[in-house]
């Protein structure tokens, strides 16, 4: 199973608008994990400027909009 995580901010639109979107094409095939960027001082540093970041098995997918074309594909081929 595909592990998405997603690096968001409380209070982002555009981070809501994100999972608004990923938790259901994710449901029943793939896990979904939200990190806070503000919780850790290296997520702030690497992320919070780019919120939301979208990572699929451990590469980096989209940043600020997701990318729903590649999200479909990636889980249509169930390998990065």
């Amino acid at each position: 199973m595909r592990e998405f995580v997603v690096y968001s901010r409380r209070g982002c639109h555009l981070c809501e608008e994100m999972l608004e979107v990923l938790e259901p094409l994710c449901r029943g095939r793939a896990s979904l994990s939200v990190l806070d960027v503000d919780t850790r001082a290296e997520w702030a540093a690497a992320y919070g400027l780019y919120v939301p970041v979208l990572f699929v098995d451990g590469k980096e997918v989209s940043r600020y909009q997701l990318d729903r074309e590649t999200v479909v594909s990636l889980l249509a081929a169930g390998t990065a």
